[in-house]
């Protein structure tokens, strides 16, 4: 169970005990992070749990889908760190992972 460091659109700092094999959106979600809307479910057919991936952590999870990169890159607050948090599946190497919801657009 990774701990995450999250900044909400308030600016709030938290740290977040993820699960490890659930999708970062789960576990947003499911403790409160109530910025993240996740209109889609999870099913990557929308941009509502969009978060930015700070340092290397990026890098370090790898490419976006073509799905979620076209979902992603077309939202008004793309940035190259950008991630559909319901794309990123939680693993234990997560650990100080550091993620900022970004503003929620449909």
């Amino acid at each position: 169970m990774p701990n995450i460091q999250v900044t909400d659109l308030s600016g709030k700092v938290s740290t977040l005990k993820a699960k490890s094999g659930e999708t970062l959106m789960e576990a947003l979600r499911d403790n409160g992070y109530s910025d993240i809307e996740a209109v889609c479910g999870g099913v990557c057919s929308c941009s509502t749990c969009h978060v930015y991936l700070e340092g290397d952590w990026f890098s370090k999870l790898g490419e976006r889908s073509e799905d979620e990169n076209q979902l992603v890159t077309s939202t008004d607050h793309f940035k190259p760190n950008s991630r559909l948090s319901c794309q990123v599946t939680v693993s234990d190497d997560m650990e100080g992972m550091v993620v900022t919801i970004a503003h929620q657009t449909y």
